[in-house]
């Protein structure tokens, strides 16, 4: 049955709901919309052109995208392992998967310094042994966007393995495929719509991430200084630059977003994978 038989089943929905719905929709779009209305188009081309805009761009979209290949590749064994396999303490890696999601990013940020900091309990021997200083590079961009995106990730793949029929999985073992065959070739393809829900998730993330980003990794122009950076640097000095900085962000998000959902994101789409 369709859904808009089932609709039509059960009736009109009731005004209690759709006020709230109204209301909850209103929320998010109102803010954006009054973003746009402040945007000082004439501005846009010449900011689009700044040698200073574009390096944190490019920041943004580099230290992102690295760190959503980080999250991915450490992200599905996990999920796998919460989702199918019994083990003493689970709850606890979920419970710890989750703790990020809860975190200050700022408090994130100070975590990832005493972990990777000259005198952190990881960096310290790493300084000592090789000189390697993590914090207030590139790298430890990538580090904070991964920290702070892998949690999305993981909930997202994990929700999708369990979500399949392990039937399927019990028919390939029968067939003679092992238990990485049987993930690669029957549980991670089932999943596929979840896992690229859970990537764009990430990314997403990552890229609008500030407060981890600023305190682990600094601000430094050309280095360390993404989009999100930018405009809080520009907020104290130019608020209209910063509008014009949010909107370039707001399109790269919106603009990926908008590409991936006819083909993960639809329903219909998705169930026709399956």
């Amino acid at each position: 049955m369709s859904t808009t038989a089932q609709g039509a089943a059960v009736g009109r929905a009731p005004y209690r709901l759709l006020l709230p719905a109204v209301l909850a929709v209103s929320f998010l779009l109102v803010p954006i919309v009054a973003l746009l209305m402040r945007v000082p188009w004439g501005d846009l081309r010449g900011r689009l052109t700044d040698p200073a805009v574009l390096d944190a761009l490019r920041i943004s979209l580099v230290t992102s995208g690295a760190a959503v290949v980080v999250v991915v590749l450490v992200g599905i064994p996990l999920a796998w392992l919460l989702a199918r396999v019994e083990f003493p303490g689970r709850a606890v890696v979920r419970a710890l998967v989750v703790v990020p999601l809860v975190l200050p990013p700022v408090v994130a940020g100070v975590a990832l310094l005493t972990a990777f900091g000259r005198r952190g309990v990881v960096g310290g021997p790493l300084f000592d042994a090789f000189g390697f200083s993590l914090p207030y590079t590139t790298t430890a961009v990538v580090v904070a966007h991964a920290f702070v995106a892998l949690p999305f990730f993981v909930l997202s793949v994990e929700g999708a393995i369990r979500a399949t029929d392990p039937d399927y999985e019990v028919v390939a073992a029968t067939l003679g495929a092992d238990r990485w065959t049987t993930f690669r070739r029957v549980s991670l393809p089932l999943a596929g719509p979840g896992v690229l829900a859970g990537l764009v998730l990430a990314w997403a993330r990552a890229i609008g991430e500030f407060g981890a980003t600023i305190t682990f990794a600094g601000n430094y122009p050309g280095t360390t200084r993404t989009m999100p950076n930018a405009i809080y640097v520009a907020l104290q000095a130019d608020a209209d630059a910063a509008v014009l900085l949010s909107v370039i962000l707001l399109v790269v998000s919106v603009g990926v977003l908008a590409l991936l959902r006819e083909r993960w994101f639809d329903p219909a789409v998705s169930g026709a994978r399956r």
